[in-house]
C-alpha cells in the first residue's frame, strides 16, 4: 500500500470508533423505529408485520396529538424566551468580571452534579402544599391556608427553565468570550454612550451564542419527559409523555414509534433552519 493510501486511511481508522457508537447506538435503533412505525397494533394485542400508515395517519390527522404537539412547542418556545432573558445578563457578567470567571463558571456548573430528576423534584418541596415557600407565607400571615402552586403549565415551565437555563448561559458567554472588549470602548470614543455600545455592537456580535442556547433550550424542552410528570397535571403533558404512554403503558410499540419519529421531524427542521442560516459551529463552541 502507498504513502499516499495509508494517510488516506489514518482519519477513518481514528474516527472508527465514533462512527460505530454512533451506528450502532442511534442509526441502527433509529431504523427499527422507523420499521416499527410502518406496523400495526392488532385487536389482540400483537404487532402486525407489514407496510400500513394508520399509525401516521393517526399521529398526523388526531387532533388530540395534534393540540399536544403545539402545546409541547409553545411551552418550549416560552420556556426558550425566559432563559434568554435571564440567561443573558448572568452570561454578560461572568464574560466581564474579572478575575472570578471560574468560580463563576464552576457555580454554574454545579447543578449538573445533581441528578435532573432530583433537582426538578426539589420543586415539589419549596411549591408544595407543605413546602417552603406556604411554610413561610402561613408564617408571615399573607395567607391564611396554603396555595396549591404545583402541577399546572406555570410550574412546568418553572421546571424547565431551572433545568436549561445553565445551556443558555454557556452558549451566550462563550459568544461574548470572543467579542474583543475594545470595540465598546472605541463606540465609546465616538461618542456613543455604553447603552448604545451594547445595543449596537456586542448585542449583534452575541446574536450567534444567543441564537445556539435558544435553539438548544427549545429542542431539549421540547423532548423532555420527566418535568411535565412531576410538576404538571393531566392537562399539562407533553409530546414525549404520549410517547412514554403508547409504549409502555400500552405496549403500542407501532404507534409510539411514529409519535417519536414525528417529533423527531419537526424538531430536526427547526436544527436544519438553524444551520442552514447560521450553521452549527457556535452550538458546538458552546456544548464544549
Amino acid at each position: 500500500m502507498s504513502v499516499e493510501a495509508r494517510e488516506a486511511r489514518q482519519p477513518w481508522i481514528l474516527l472508527s470508533p465514533a462512527l460505530a457508537a454512533v451506528l450502532l447506538l442511534l442509526l441502527i435503533p433509529l431504523m427499527f423505529i422507523v420499521v416499527y412505525s410502518f406496523w400495526l397494533r392488532s385487536a389482540m394485542g400483537a404487532d402486525q408485520v407489514g407496510f400500513y400508515l394508520d399509525n401516521w395517519q393517526k399521529a398526523l390527522s388526531d387532533r388530540f396529538y395534534r393540540d399536544i404537539l403545539l402545546n409541547t412547542l409553545k411551552i418550549a418556545a416560552i420556556t426558550t424566551v425566559i432563559c434568554a432573558l435571564m440567561g443573558y445578563p448572568a452570561a454578560y457578567f461572568i464574560a466581564r468580571s474579572k478575575g472570578n470567571k471560574m468560580i463563576l463558571l464552576l457555580l454554574l456548573m454545579l447543578p449538573f452534579w445533581i441528578s435532573y430528576i432530583i433537582r426538578t423534584m426539589s420543586w415539589i418541596n419549596i411549591l408544595g402544599t407543605s413546602g417552603a415557600l406556604n411554610t413561610l407565607l402561613l408564617y408571615a400571615g399573607v395567607i391564611s391556608s396554603p396555595v396549591q402552586m404545583l402541577y399546572n403549565e406555570a410550574t412546568v415551565i418553572l421546571g424547565l427553565v431551572h433545568f436549561l437555563l445553565p445551556f443558555m448561559v454557556l452558549n451566550v458567554y462563550v459568544s461574548l468570550e470572543g467579542i474583543d472588549t475594545n470595540l465598546e470602548d472605541a463606540a465609546n470614543s465616538l461618542g456613543a454612550t455604553r447603552w448604545e455600545a451594547f445595543t449596537q455592537v456586542t448585542l449583534p456580535l452575541s446574536l450567534p451564542g444567543l441564537a445556539a442556547g435558544g435553539l438548544l433550550c427549545f429542542v431539549l424542552g421540547a423532548g423532555t419527559y420527566i418535568t411535565p410528570v412531576i410538576l404538571g397535571g393531566p392537562r399539562d403533558a407533553m409530546f414525549a409523555n404520549l410517547v412514554f404512554e403508547a409504549i409502555i403503558t400500552q405496549l403500542n410499540w407501532p404507534l409510539g414509534s411514529a409519535l417519536s419519529l414525528l417529533l423527531l421531524i419537526v424538531l430536526g427542521l427547526l436544527v436544519a433552519i438553524y444551520n442552514r442560516y447560521l450553521g452549527m459551529a457556535q452550538l458546538a463552541k458552546g456544548l464544549g
